[in-house]
């Protein structure tokens, strides 16, 4: 592993610098599952099932996808956790995106960006909408 000097390195008492610096806070996990699971519900525009996410006290969603699935094969592998933003564009901002901003529901916006190899999604809420 090579040792940059431009990382910026943080203790282990420190919280990441999305929270820290950035303001961003935890909203969920996203766990991709094959096993069906209690009380799931099918969200038709992806071809997947989720559930836990409202019943949690965590915020462990359980996602499991159908084979013909649009949702980004690194998405439906392994696991990513998710950030509410203020705002999106800047959250996104020099960065890789997976796939382009989404809104699942109104008053949602939703972008998947890949860093060090794993998926991290952001969540912008437009609280007059939801």
């Amino acid at each position: 592993m090579v040792d940059r000097k431009d990382i910026i390195k943080r203790k282990d008492h420190e919280q990441p610098l999305a929270v820290s610096k950035k303001g961003m806070r935890y909203h969920h996990i996203g766990i991709p599952t094959d096993k069906p699971r209690p009380n799931e519900k099918y969200l038709k525009k992806y071809k997947m099932y989720v559930s836990g996410f409202e019943t949690s006290e965590y915020g462990i969603e359980w996602m499991r996808f159908k084979d013909d699935s649009p949702i980004h094969s690194l998405i439906q592998k392994i696991p990513h956790i998710a950030f509410e933003v203020d705002d999106i564009e800047s959250a996104i901002k020099g960065k890789v995106l997976i796939s382009a901003i989404d809104s699942p529901a109104e008053g949602i916006k939703v972008a998947m960006i890949i860093e060090n190899g794993v998926p991290i999604e952001f969540l912008e809420f437009d609280k007059k909408n939801i």
